[in-house]
């Protein structure tokens, strides 16, 4: 599945035109690479993904096309979540 969508799916990221303009850029890394929004993701992948000041690092639990709001927060599991260093 492409990483725009995913991310839109799994309701990291609430719309996918703004998951698509973070991915694009360069505020999402995929297993350590930079990503684009159509970098495909799988299972197992790790996303490291910087919402301003925050770094969330998720895993990929599981892939499905859609999902009701209950059902997102089980696609995806947080293993760290931190402030972003400043720079300068």
């Amino acid at each position: 599945m492409r990483l725009d969508k995913y991310l839109k799916v799994s309701r990291i990221i609430k719309r996918r035109t703004l998951a698509k303009e973070v991915s694009d850029q360069g505020r999402i890394l995929v297993n350590g690479t930079q990503a684009k929004a159509s970098t495909t993701v799988k299972v197992g992948d790790e996303l490291t993904i910087r919402f301003g000041q925050r770094i969330v690092t998720a895993r990929v639990d599981r892939i499905q096309e859609t999902s009701r709001k209950d059902e997102a927060a089980e696609m995806y599991t947080i293993l760290k979540e931190e402030k972003a260093q400043s720079e300068g």
